[in-house]
């Protein structure tokens, strides 16, 4: 199978994702200021969960430069990864409607947790194909090391939430976010080689 239809199929569920957290941004009524402060909890949590949704998109679409061939694992890989994906747009107005409360800040750290999962599983699944190891499979392993500490994190951040404080388990999850900003330059250098 060619990998653009892959991409483009993922691609259009990136954006459907992104199309519904932002239609969940309800239009306060009136005109001051005074009117959005209610607002702010559900606009952090579309600001957290669409800088994360961008980072998978451009992770996503930089791993999917290293396929040399797509088969039925990879897409299953795919799908399942798009899955969890799909789940934000539910954990992000839950977690905003309800200003950061526990429970569904908690509930957030678990589609992270599961997406973090499926990333790495489909970033194996594409390893997979290559049969020898070259620079590019030691570049996607040095990656999933970066997975790992993420759902480290994430998996830290749900006894935080309903622990400790949920504004813990906010500042796990804007780690994560900052350490994958930048996608893979390792990867990057063994694609132009290739």
């Amino acid at each position: 199978m060619n990998k653009s239809r892959l991409e483009a199929f993922s691609d259009g569920v990136f954006a459907i994702i992104i199309t519904i957290m932002v239609l969940e941004l309800k239009v306060p009524e009136g005109t001051e200021w005074v009117v959005v402060k209610p607002l702010l909890p559900v606009f952090g949590s579309y600001i957290l969960s669409f800088v994360f949704v961008a980072i998978y998109w451009v992770n996503h679409h930089h791993l999917m430069h290293t396929i040399k061939r797509v088969n039925s694992r990879i897409m299953w890989a795919n799908i399942h990864l798009l899955f969890w994906l799909s789940l934000i747009p539910f954990g992000t107005g839950w977690m905003g409607v309800n200003s950061f409360d526990k429970v569904p800040v908690a509930a957030y750290g678990c589609i992270a947790i599961f997406s973090g999962i499926a990333f790495t599983i489909l970033s194996n699944e594409i390893c997979r194909t290559y049969k020898e190891q070259t620079p590019l499979t030691r570049a996607l392993a040095k990656s999933n090391v970066k997975a790992i500490w993420s759902t480290v994190l994430y998996a830290a951040a749900i006894p935080c939430a309903l622990f400790i404080h949920p504004a813990v388990s906010a500042i796990l999850f804007v780690s994560v976010s900052v350490m994958w900003l930048i996608p893979s330059k390792a990867i990057e250098l063994a694609l132009s080689d290739e």
